[in-house]
């Protein structure tokens, strides 16, 4: 029962938080106690799942399975969700930050960690009806949060136009699991296995796979199912944005991965070239979209978009070196993104989250000016940060099957992304902003976090062994 462990201990750390206010009866917006359990309750939950054996692959009843490569993805939503809580500290203190104070701490906590819940769940199914029922409850608690800001009207319209979506993804889902199941008379992945290898060109089949690509897509914010990803991340609170950012793109792909490695292995070769248009054109929709966002949010969503074009490429590879070069890119993506969310919140206590706010960062700030100079040029691929290697095991997926031509295709379009990532680097330390502003300070947690993310930005970077570890896993 110990690598069931962590799955354990994320429902009780839920439990405990949101018991916690039912016990004392009321709430008290200055109570810090249960963000002290969450982000301690998940760095415990972190250290049980490195200490874990990753060699091991254990079905429970049920259905339940646990094998090296689940434990990986479970490191990179703990991980997504230990940052979200630290940089949601701020948000629940009262006049802190413009555009509203955040209420009903547990309740946000506890939706945090039970969507992760819904994401460990994903990882570990081996069959149609559990994947789905963890892509939901992955899924529907964020558009809870994103109109955490109950008062304004951008976070009620992200909320809104999120759910929408969410719904119209979860119809497609639903119809075609309908036709996958029609086509192998089960659920389960190994009898939906034997009949893709007994009849790849079956309709049923390839329908089922239409409507589940399209499904994901709306999740992974793939072209063109990205049209609402701009309008959420601009909405949302910034601690919810940063947790869409990562953790839904990683339950997405470990979706993907979950289905095109296991019971659709055998029409994989017949969807690689699906994957690569997609690839192409959501990595050059994300790229062109992000040049002209003065918005920091909307620019990192279009970001985002961009990155998901990266990251479903390694999907036309071959089963071990896309899971672990994904897995590893999760990693580096993660600690960017997080590290220009803390960034973004900071900026923002003011309002001002344009890209001019960031202009006189260096001469008030320089420790968080060197950040985000780093993290941009971590996020652009430029040696020798993490996102170079990432990138690199990304486009090495590609090159493996011969797909030269794709990964010229998508260096070309990191060339594009280079130029909007060094406008960042432009506001801040070149010009000048046209009002005095008052100088930035961090408090702990925000300096404490923003150091641990640029650490990791900089040894994956330098350590090749971390990336051996992780194909030794998953590959």
């Amino acid at each position: 029962m110990k690598l069931l462990l962590p799955d354990i201990l994320l429902v009780l750390l839920a439990a405990l938080i949101m018991g916690y206010d039912l016990y004392r009866g009321k709430v008290n917006l200055t109570s810090t106690a249960p963000f002290h359990f969450a982000w301690l309750g998940l760095c415990a939950i972190f250290v049980v799942l490195l200490r874990l054996p990753y060699d091991q692959t254990v079905l429970y009843p049920g259905g339940y399975l646990v094998s090296g490569t689940a434990l990986l993805f479970k490191q990179v939503f703990v991980l997504s969700a230990l940052f979200t809580v630290l940089l949601s500290g701020p948000y629940f203190t009262p006049g802190d930050n413009k555009r509203g104070t955040l209420r009903h701490r547990s309740e946000f906590l506890t939706i945090i960690l039970l969507c992760t819940c819904g994401m460990f769940t994903v990882v570990s199914a081996t069959d149609l009806l559990t994947l789905f029922i963890g892509i939901e409850l992955s899924a529907i608690p964020l558009y809870i949060l994103s109109g955490f800001y109950k008062e304004d009207a951008l976070s009620l319209e992200a909320s809104t136009k999120y759910m929408i979506m969410g719904a119209v993804s979860t119809g497609l889902m639903l119809f075609g699991m309908s036709f996958l199941y029609g086509a192998a008379g089960s659920v389960s992945f190994d009898a939906l296995a034997k009949a893709c290898a007994a009849n790849p060109s079956e309709p049923l089949l390839r329908l089922g796979v239409l409507f589940v690509l399209a499904a994901i897509g709306f999740k992974l914010t793939v072209f063109p199912f990205h049209m609402w990803a701009p309008d959420v991340y601009d909405g949302a609170p910034t601690p919810v944005t940063a947790f869409i950012s990562v953790s839904s793109k990683a339950v997405a792909i470990a979706f993907l991965l979950a289905l095109l490695y296991g019971p659709l292995a055998a029409l994989h070769n017949q969807l690689q070239p699906v994957i690569l248009i997609l690839a192409a054109a959501t990595m050059t929709v994300g790229n062109l979209g992000a040049l002209k966002q003065e918005r920091l949010r909307r620019f990192m969503a279009y970001s985002s978009i961009a990155q998901a074009g990266y990251i479903i490429m390694a999907l036309s590879g071959t089963a071990g070196i896309a899971r672990s070069s994904i897995i590893f890119y999760l990693f580096v993506y993660a600690a960017a993104n997080y590290a220009i969310f803390f960034i973004l919140a900071a900026i923002g206590r003011d309002g001002d989250e344009q890209r001019s706010g960031l202009q006189g960062l260096g001469k008030n700030n320089p420790v968080l000016a060197a950040v985000l100079m780093l993290t941009a040029f971590s996020l652009a691929g430029i040696p020798p940060l993490a996102g170079f290697m990432g990138k690199f095991f990304l486009f090495a997926a590609a090159a493996k099957q011969g797909y030269y031509a794709m990964v010229v295709f998508a260096a070309l379009n990191s060339t594009i992304s280079l130029y909007y990532y060094l406008l960042l680097v432009k506001e801040a330390y070149i010009i000048e902003p046209e009002t005095a502003r008052k100088p930035l300070e961090l408090d702990g947690v925000q300096f404490i976090s923003l150091f641990l993310l640029t650490a990791a930005m900089l040894l994956a970077g330098i350590l090749p062994s971390i990336s051996g570890d992780i194909l030794a896993v998953a590959g």
